[in-house]
């Protein structure tokens, strides 16, 4: 499994902007399509981005579309989510995730991702 540790959150006002970023172990990361979800407080994981192996295309929630952008650097193992004009509803607990097959990412859900990291906060206050 791919081992993936997050990092980034924190507490920001509305209109601001974070990037967080997800690093992974896995040496042959770039064999792994990479996605962003995210779990607010009594709210089931929902899909945010998705990025196919080589980065060539990007998948994102219609809820951030325009406003986050998802994207990776192979050589440092690294994906990231920049994201911008955040909202109070942005907050959550955002989790990178890796998937084995280069298709169908949004249409996986969840459960369609192999590994997951442990997780960041975001906070937007308003």
């Amino acid at each position: 499994q791919v081992q993936l540790v997050e990092s980034g959150g924190g507490l920001v006002q509305a209109g601001g902007s974070l990037r967080l970023s997800c690093a992974a172990s896995e040496r042959t990361f770039s064999n792994y399509a990479m996605g962003w979800f995210r779990q607010a407080p009594g709210k089931e994981r929902e899909f945010v981005a998705a990025i196919t192996r080589s980065g060539g295309k990007t998948y994102y929630a219609d809820s951030v579309k325009g406003r986050f952008t998802i994207s990776r650097d192979n050589a440092k193992n690294t994906v990231y989510l920049q994201m911008n004009s955040l909202k109070p509803e942005d907050t959550a607990v955002y989790y990178c995730a890796s998937r084995l097959f280069d298709w169908n990412l949004v249409q996986a859900g969840p459960e369609g991702y192999d590994s997951w990291g442990q997780g960041t906060q975001v906070t937007v206050s308003s």
